[in-house]
């Protein structure tokens, strides 16, 4: 096995592992094998200077199933209590009451004092900083932006990207979560000074590699795809172009995204035991 082999061997097994994790290990699997296929759509984005990490981080967020309440919680009228704020209200109530409990908890986490005798060494017991009522607020939070007056519609469909706005988008609409995919990735080719072609190209034989539309529609060849891309994503996004008026709104969200994911990255090689070859 050549050197190259091995180093995409170990990037794609590091992505798959983490795919593993969020339930989508066959769609990273099928991915390396089309995008490491005779396309060779992976190996042409490396050599763009594409990061590929970043762009693996993209299609496994839109991997990810979508956020449904659970089964028997839908709303079958609009006048039906929402899951999502309902869910956030209990969660804020619960962190109240887990605040109150503090004096209890450091209690049962401090050493006990029965054990401090002078004929022997202080024995400090391991020091438990349960900090979960601030890990429920944080989870309320989330959970609340999925439900309230902007998601209107009966059963609620929510997309996995993009899966942390910094813009109040409504992306509850069909294809939405495929647009942002498309959208990131052209921002990213664009940002490295491709050309038009070229960075379409490259984005169709990633898209199909990744299945995204899960042929619903063949999106596969670059005009295909930019034609589509075009008509839907004014939209769809909309308020993307009406919160700045300088014209710079679609760079600043594509930036956030980046900056998010560089910022994840980091925290992900740094706790792992063995750092992700590169694959540039």
């Amino acid at each position: 096995m050549t050197p190259d082999s091995i180093k995409w061997q170990q990037f794609a097994q590091w992505w798959t592992t983490l795919a593993q994790r969020h339930h989508v290990a066959d769609r990273a699997e099928r991915f390396f094998q089309h995008g490491l296929g005779p396309d060779q759509a992976l190996d042409r984005a490396a050599q763009e200077g594409g990061d590929l990490d970043y762009i693996l981080f993209t299609l496994i967020r839109h991997w990810i199933p979508p956020v449904l309440p659970p089964e028997g919680q839908e709303r079958t009228t609009k006048h039906d209590s929402d899951y999502w704020v309902e869910s956030s209200r209990i969660l804020k109530a619960a962190v109240v009451r887990l605040r109150e409990l503090k004096p209890v908890i450091d209690m049962l986490t401090s050493p006990n004092p029965l054990n401090d005798s002078p004929s022997s060494p202080t024995s400090q017991g391991p020091q438990v900083e349960v900090e979960l009522a601030n890990m429920v607020e944080g989870i309320a939070e989330v959970v609340g932006q999925y439900g309230g007056p902007d998601y209107t519609s009966i059963v609620k469909n929510f997309d996995p990207i993009p899966l942390r706005q910094t813009q109040p988008f409504k992306h509850n609409k069909k294809h939405s979560a495929e647009l942002w995919v498309v959208f990131l990735l052209r921002e990213h080719f664009r940002s490295l000074g491709l050309g038009k072609d070229r960075t379409w190209k490259l984005i169709a034989q990633l898209v199909a590699a990744g299945d995204i539309f899960q042929s619903e529609e063949t999106l596969s060849t670059p005009e295909a795809l930019k034609s589509w891309w075009t008509k839907n994503w004014p939209r769809t996004y909309t308020l993307l172009t009406e919160k700045s008026g300088d014209g710079s709104a679609k760079t600043t969200a594509y930036q956030s995204d980046y900056e998010w994911f560089q910022a994840w990255f980091t925290w992900q090689t740094s706790t792992a035991t063995q750092s992700i070859p590169s694959s540039t």
